[in-house]
């Protein structure tokens, strides 16, 4: 992912963004420590797969 910065900031232009990486990292990054960054991508695409089909789809 590429973070994009083409024209000034506002707050409520990545509200959706912000709060997802604020569910990715209490639920994912902060629960464990990873042996490598190969596990961590494979736990991020599981989690992206779970978060998108699973928690979306209620």
């Amino acid at each position: 992912m590429i973070q994009s910065m083409s024209r000034k900031g506002n707050c409520l232009d990545n509200a959706v963004m912000e709060n997802f990486f604020g569910i990715l990292k209490s639920e994912l990054l902060y629960l464990r420590k990873f042996k490598s960054l190969a596990e961590f991508k494979l736990e991020l695409i599981k989690y992206i797969d779970y978060y998108n089909n699973k928690i979306m789809a209620l």
